[in-house]
């Protein structure tokens, strides 16, 4: 099989054909549901742009559904499957392709599929598993260079929570430290029928295009916004009070600064806009 008749625009009969001769069962742990859908493929390709030299990173290639299209627009593909029987499976299919770097391990330890230290630009597109959806992210915000663009499938529910606003049930730190580097655009909707096995819930593609001044936090402030939110319910002014005793003293003069600017004491942090968990991460980082 070559890449000019294995472009990965599978359809559902030919998926479980090609899952039933590899001898392989869907794992719902690692979250395989694949894509059956060209014209999802297609969605993918587009709303991130891909052109032939680019250099993408994809988590999961699974069967190789987006990879296959990949290659074939002339795409530098770097690829990283934590499957194994589908790791084989993919270096059989694609091991004579010189756009092809693929490696076997674990995405949330390696965001960027062991991409070269060289390459700056890049984008990535990726049908993620839920499970590491949010760890991964958070990795990927935390490495020394970010993709251009990330074009993602994800779980509606995650796409939502990503790309969501302050004074949404939605809003959380992953909202914060995403909305700070990268522009959401609007969901695509995808039905659950564009997966084999079909999953429980619907899906949507999220397209993010990094801002020209993206803003990365701390370590550390991203650890002390996590707790805050673990109490979403209270008031930021009770929250503080029961940061722990190295944070107190900064925590409180962050939150007298904020409330000069308008920031009430009595707001709950999902009502809490970007300019004062910014404000937040000033202070900590000077303390």
């Amino acid at each position: 099989m070559t890449i000019m008749d294995y472009t990965g625009l599978l359809s559902p009969s030919e998926t479980m054909k090609l899952l039933l001769k590899i001898e392989h069962l869907p794992n719902r742990k690692l979250g395989q549901n694949f894509l059956v859908d060209p014209n999802i493929v297609r969605k993918s390709l587009e709303l991130a742009g891909l052109a032939a030299g680019e250099a993408v990173v994809e988590i999961g290639p699974g069967l190789g559904t987006l990879t296959g299209a990949m290659l074939k627009s002339g795409a530098r593909v770097f690829a990283i499957e934590l499957d194994k029987t589908l790791y084989a499976f993919l270096k059989e299919t694609f091991g004579k392709e010189e756009n092809l770097n693929l490696v076997c391990g674990d995405a949330v330890k390696d965001p960027l599929a062991s991409l070269p230290a060289d390459i700056k630009d890049f984008k990535i597109i990726a049908n993620l598993p839920y499970a590491i959806s949010t760890p991964w992210l958070d990795g990927v915000l935390s490495q020394d260079r970010l993709p251009k663009v990330m074009s993602l499938m994800l779980q509606r529910e995650a796409a939502q929570r990503f790309s969501a606003r302050e004074h949404s049930k939605d809003y959380s730190p992953i909202s914060i430290f995403l909305n700070a580097a990268y522009d959401a655009a609007p969901l695509h909707k995808v039905s659950a029928s564009c997966f084999h096995p079909r999953p429980a819930v619907d899906s949507a593609l999220l397209k993010l295009t990094l801002k020209e001044h993206p803003y990365i936090f701390s370590e550390d402030t991203k650890g002390l916004i996590r707790r805050i939110f673990l109490k979403r319910r209270k008031q930021i002014g009770t929250i503080i009070r029961s940061v722990e005793a190295q944070r107190a003293e900064t925590a409180s003069k962050w939150l007298a600064d904020a409330a000069t600017k308008g920031l009430s004491t009595m707001a709950r942090p999902e009502a809490i806009p970007f300019e004062y968990w910014r404000l937040l991460d000033e202070y900590n980082r000077n303390r």
